[in-house]
């Protein structure tokens, strides 16, 4: 089930992402310590939640716990969880860059802007939780907004154009990020190792379904031209998506590429 951003109080949350009311924490805990508790303690605890438990481990509670404090202490800092998800949203996208050089062309630095968006899904697989139905609408997801667009201007396209390439690659990275992530993520979600997965059920197939080739022999082919290497189907499983991956965004690219040498731009 997808979770909806926003669904706190819009007039605390939008004050809180844009006019922050409180310096960034410099003091760092040293141990035997207490952090010293803020809000940006507070969102990163948070953060750090997440990045272990998923968002299902997410709460108040657990979050005190990993600041050393009760969860009401929390509240002194944010309303509620659905505000402190915005914050962590968009908190986690401050790690990308601003600025791509387009010294060596737009597509080189669309293609870096792409990589660096998907590691970052890739480094906090609870964000593609989120939906994009509706944007947090803080400052640093603008800015990565910001940065494709500056980007994409370089090719020359107008502006619908260039409005359907941002969202080409945002779903394409995205996309790309959640089967990647589920790859991983598989063994570890249902306690099968995904090439007892393969050999349970690959027998079965052949047996239920001895005319597959027949039937299918377009599927058939395109798998007989992969290699699944060494025997390891998990680790055939992550590296097609990843290499899906970087061959989707260079097709993208390319159709980019074309539309602007067919516009003159």
């Amino acid at each position: 089930m997808p979770v909806f951003a926003g669904r706190g109080d819009p007039e605390w949350t939008l004050t809180a992402l844009w006019r922050r009311d409180e310096p960034e924490r410099s003091d760092r805990p040293t141990p035997g310590r207490r952090p010293a508790l803020s809000r940006d303690a507070v969102v990163e605890a948070a953060i750090e939640v997440a990045d272990r438990d998923g968002l299902e481990g997410l709460s108040m509670k657990a979050v005190g716990q990993r600041l050393g404090c009760t969860a009401m202490a929390l509240y002194t800092y944010v309303p509620g969880k659905d505000e402190l998800l915005d914050l962590m949203y968009d908190r986690v996208h401050a790690e990308l860059p601003t600025s791509y050089p387009v010294t060596d062309g737009w597509r080189a630095a669309a293609r870096a802007w792409a990589r660096d968006v998907g590691e970052l899904f890739l480094r906090h697989p609870w964000t593609l939780q989120i939906s994009y139905a509706r944007p947090v609408l803080g400052p640093h997801e603008q800015a990565m907004l910001e940065t494709l667009v500056g980007i994409l201007r370089h090719t020359g396209l107008d502006v619908p154009e260039v409005r359907r390439a941002v969202s080409a690659l945002l779903h394409l990275v995205r996309g790309a990020a959640q089967t990647r992530v589920d790859a991983r993520a598989a063994a570890r979600a249902t306690g099968v190792p995904s090439a007892l997965w393969w050999r349970a059920r690959a027998p079965q197939l052949h047996r239920v379904a001895p005319d597959f080739a027949q039937r299918f022999p377009h599927s058939t082919w395109l798998a007989q031209a992969g290699d699944r290497g060494d025997g390891d189907p998990e680790g055939f499983v992550v590296a097609q998506a990843d290499e899906a991956y970087t061959a989707a965004v260079e097709l993208l690219l390319d159709g980019i590429e074309a539309r602007r040498a067919g516009t003159g731009g």
